[in-house]
């Protein structure tokens, strides 16, 4: 995307990752009422994969579905009943497939696989809708209506996507209370994340999520809420209903397999391992990598991390005077949009380097931050650009006066030619 003029006290990063620098920030917040089909789900998925900045690309403002809409069970049978048909037809369909399993089908499974409680409210579509299948409905299980919904679908094996789609998200962007990577048995990996649904926790509700993806690239993703709606509506309970290890249960049910087994396939979707994915994680891992090596002595790091774009990385370091950010940020072929981000008064070095330097406040809400930002690029058009902030994150309150490494420091590791 066009970087923006440098001119403005403008986070530089921004202007390449906006989409992904969102995931933990703003993306959250879509407005996700206007948006009643499960497109929106996914997008929720892919803001946490696209975590530690980002999130969680462009399909970040996709959002939730909204739990209006009531699609009703048929009438005459028994909560029992209805699950026993669900595991049959979803076990027929997976035997068949593509065989479609039915709205029905998915909202009688998740009663099925829920604990005992009433149902309202109840929304879905089948495995053969576009654009793709997804079960939602309000659970109260005798101590506050909770809305529930699972998404189905695929991810490539073994590709970025399907790792970052079950790793943690970093806490310098994602504000949570809990976050746990895990394997099964069968190879299946799955992510809990217990977190809020506003960031900046201007209304207390709690977002719990479990993130699973299984050997064959199978995707389950469970949520839960302690209100009947993601957004809009009163908390009803002090917590989610579902435990983490009910969560984890939950997305790891079988019957979502056999779903997901009746998707139809897109034939131009590959569908083996992606084994030249393995290079892409190293590129990711080198930017942090090379951050670390970087740092000058008498700093502890307690965060670091990159995210799904290789350019990107950051560290939360102390001095012992309490936690900075450092975010940096690797751009190549930057030389046709030069003239805007570096105008006539940025420093000029004798091997025709330009370095403009920043220093002002933050811009995420966190009160008395500030960010000292360096940013550099190479006569071939490689671009350097590396802030620091006076706190661990950019939307909490400054932990110190000013950030952990000077200007001049930084200004070395931005120039260093570990970059090139």
């Amino acid at each position: 995307m066009p970087d923006a003029q440098y001119s403005e006290p403008l986070d530089p990063f921004e202007e390449r990752l906006t989409a992904g620098l969102h995931h933990a920030g703003n993306a959250f917040e879509t407005d996700r009422a206007a948006l009643a089909t499960a497109g929106a789900l996914k997008g929720r998925r892919r803001l946490l994969r696209r975590r530690n900045a980002a999130v969680m690309g462009g399909a970040a403002g996709i959002a939730l579905v909204g739990v209006g809409g009531a699609l009703l069970l048929p009438s005459g049978h028994s909560p029992e009943a209805q699950g026993s048909a669900a595991t049959s037809t979803l076990a027929s369909a997976s035997a068949s497939a593509p065989t479609p399993v039915p709205a029905n089908t998915l909202i009688s499974t998740l009663e099925m696989l829920l604990p005992d409680g009433k149902f309202s409210k109840a929304v879905a579509r089948g495995t053969d809708e576009e654009p793709g299948p997804y079960v939602q409905l309000v659970y109260d299980d005798g101590k506050g209506a909770s809305a529930v919904s699972v998404s189905l679908g695929r991810v490539r094996p073994g590709s970025d996507q399907a790792r970052q789609t079950t790793t943690c998200p970093g806490k310098a962007f994602a504000h949570y209370d809990a976050c746990d990577t895990s394997r099964l048995a069968d190879g299946s990996v799955v992510m809990v994340l217990q977190g809020y649904e506003y960031p900046d926790r201007r209304v207390d509700t709690k977002w719990w999520s479990a993130e699973l993806v299984t050997p064959q690239g199978q995707h389950v993703g469970v949520s839960e809420w302690n209100a009947a709606a993601e957004k809009d509506a009163p908390i009803s309970r002090s917590q989610p209903p579902l435990s983490a290890g009910q969560l984890r249960k939950l997305a790891a049910a079988q019957e979502w397999r056999d779903a997901i087994d009746a998707i139809p396939v897109d034939p131009n979707t590959p569908t083996t391992p992606a084994s030249s994915d393995v290079g892409g994680t190293t590129s990711l891992l080198s930017v942090t990598s090379t951050l670390k090596t970087l740092l000058p002595n008498g700093l502890t790091v307690s965060e670091a991390g990159d995210t799904d774009d290789a350019g990107f990385g950051y560290l939360v370091v102390d001095d012992g005077k309490g936690k900075s950010l450092m975010q940096v940020n690797v751009q190549a072929d930057m030389s046709d949009v030069e003239d805007d981000l570096f105008g006539s008064g940025a420093e000029v070095l004798s091997d025709g380097t330009k370095v403009a330097v920043h220093q002002g406040a933050g811009e995420k809400g966190g009160a008395g931050v500030v960010m000292w930002t360096v940013d550099t690029i190479r006569t071939e058009g490689t671009r350097v650009v590396i802030s620091a902030f006076n706190s661990g994150a950019q939307d909490t309150t400054a932990t110190r006066t000013t950030p952990a490494l000077t200007v001049k420091q930084l200004r070395q590791i931005a120039l260093s030619p570990d970059w090139l």
